[in-house]
């Protein structure tokens, strides 16, 4: 089934990873709403610059497209930011209970202790945060123009919006008004998709009903058939208002129904990376690992650092110059396949790609039936109501890659329907427990909440019959320190018009 969306109405970071749009440069500010008249009448001057999902046009022919803007604006509000903006209490009702408490309160599910405790995230968390703008630029002039331009528009809210202060920044800064990020770049200038860690990031992300240039995208990022084929994912999985994997609405949205249509909501996490730590436990370790230590980086993140390759395709160094070869050797249309079109249904045991592995933990691929003759409908059932659209971009310098202070991370956003379905149910069952992978509590290695008091380890296993023994990893450290974050609206562009106007009517 083809879905058509009505994509002036959807906000461009839904349907858009802009930074596979060369928008490498990003500037998030937090707001607060001191009077709701005031703060409805800035919310309508955002949403005249707010970028849609509209695609941007390849030449002058595309009469259906927009010009590629310099810069892209976007907008979306915590639940305490729509109280601010006075919206009817029957609205704020129908809103689920995970948005309503916000992240902070959520810490318990989200294994967000210890060092990620809410109590020692970034200054800007200390506040009540009511509404999150994102500016992308192509260039960081363009997102300063755009910045500036926003700025004019608190400014002549006279005293109904005020841009919150307290970020992080590179020089010790800790009242920062704003969270820059950007794309990292290699010796000679030239961006990649890299993060800090030194994982090639965004390959895998979910193709769902009614995204651009879908066919073209689908294998191995939509959901799997029995045939072995892949369709893209239902709408409704992250997009309010259409039906989802389960073929009903989703039931999170609140009322009136122009006020959730095309809506979603969206995670924002700001993730502290411990750079020494993280190195010091990968060339500690891989002095007892029987292959290299870029293989045993794989086995952490189930993809290879310098390009991305999935690891079960090549499980070890052998195996790894051999998919370098035949990736060399492809077109680009092959390369895309190459990274994302693949399963576990030959790794069951975990021997290639470890059940501990990053992109195996959040996206199992149909992998969690094994041992069900003909469980579901599709192999992957119950996989496909957990997938999150991943947006974002590192932050920070990394200035000595053998310490962990400073102020480098990634700045991680999630886009679903079901935050506690989706986003939660992830980081709560799959990246901090194992009972689905058959691994008790063994976490993550990557993004697990490991304790020093309770060292995390894992087990790489290695192919029945080999003769070989396992691999022990053990006393994993936290590499990966949650600084801050909350749970966010993403209206539609109508719904921007209705709340600016005070027109939401749940009546």
């Amino acid at each position: 089934m083809t879905q058509n969306l009505d994509l002036t109405d959807i906000q461009g970071n839904i349907i858009k990873a802009y930074g596979a749009y060369n928008y490498q440069k990003a500037r998030y500010l937090f707001l607060r709403i001191d009077k709701g008249d005031k703060g409805r009448k800035f919310v309508g001057a955002i949403t005249t610059k707010v970028t849609s999902a509209v695609p941007w046009e390849k030449s002058s022919k595309d009469t259906d497209s927009a010009v590629k803007p310099q810069a892209t604006t976007n907008i979306a509000f915590t639940f305490a930011g729509l109280k601010a903006l006075e919206l009817p209490m029957a609205s704020l009702r129908g809103f689920p209970e995970d948005f309503i408490m916000g992240m902070a309160k959520r810490k318990d599910i989200l294994g967000d202790d210890g060092p990620s405790d809410p109590q020692n995230w970034d200054n800007i968390w200390k506040e009540e945060v009511h509404a999150w703008i994102s500016i992308n630029g192509q260039s960081i002039d363009a997102v300063i123009k755009r910045y500036d331009w926003v700025l004019e528009q608190i400014k002549a809210s006279d005293g109904g919006v005020t841009l919150l202060t307290g970020h992080r920044g590179d020089n010790g800064e800790d009242d920062l008004p704003y969270q820059d990020a950007s794309v990292l770049y290699d010796a000679t200038g030239t961006p990649t998709a890299k993060e800090h860690f030194g994982y090639t990031d965004g390959i895998g992300d979910p193709v769902f009903e009614g995204q651009i240039n879908v066919s073209a995208r689908v294998l191995g990022r939509g959901k799997l058939t029995r045939e072995g084929n892949w369709e893209p994912l239902a709408t409704g999985e992250f997009l309010l208002g259409h039906v989802d994997e389960a073929m009903e609405y989703p039931q999170t949205a609140p009322a009136p129904w122009l006020l959730a249509l095309n809506g979603t909501y969206m995670v924002y996490r700001k993730l502290h990376e411990n750079i020494g730590t993280f190195n010091r436990f990968l060339e500690e370790q891989s002095k007892h690992f029987s292959g290299s230590k870029e293989m045993l980086a794989a086995k952490f993140a189930g993809r290879w650092r310098d390009n991305g390759a999935p690891i079960v395709n090549a499980p070890d160094d052998e195996s790894k110059e051999r998919w370098d070869k035949q990736y060399a050797e492809a077109d680009e249309a092959g390369r895309k396949k190459m990274l994302t079109d693949f399963t576990y249904n030959q790794d069951i045991t975990g021997a290639k790609c470890p059940y501990s592995a990053h992109i195996r933990r959040i996206n199992p691929r149909g992998s969690l039936e094994y041992g069900v003759k003909d469980a579901y409908d599709t192999p992957g059932a119950l996989v496909n109501r957990r997938r999150i659209l991943r947006r974002g971009l590192p932050y920070g310098e990394v200035k000595d890659a053998t310490r962990d202070d400073g102020n480098h991370g990634i700045i991680f956003m999630a886009l679903n329907v079901d935050i506690q379905r989706q986003f939660e149910f992830i980081q709560q069952q799959w990246i901090n427990y194992a009972n689905d992978f058959k691994e008790g509590n063994d976490k993550e290695v990557l993004l697990g909440n490991h304790d020093a008091n309770n060292p995390g380890k894992v087990v790489l296993q290695v192919e029945p019959g080999s003769g070989k023994p396992p691999h022990f990893v053990s006393n994993i450290p936290r590499l990966v320190e949650t600084r801050g974050g909350d749970y966010f609206f993403i209206p539609s562009i109508t719904a921007l018009k209705l709340i600016a106007a005070g027109m939401v009517d749940p009546t």
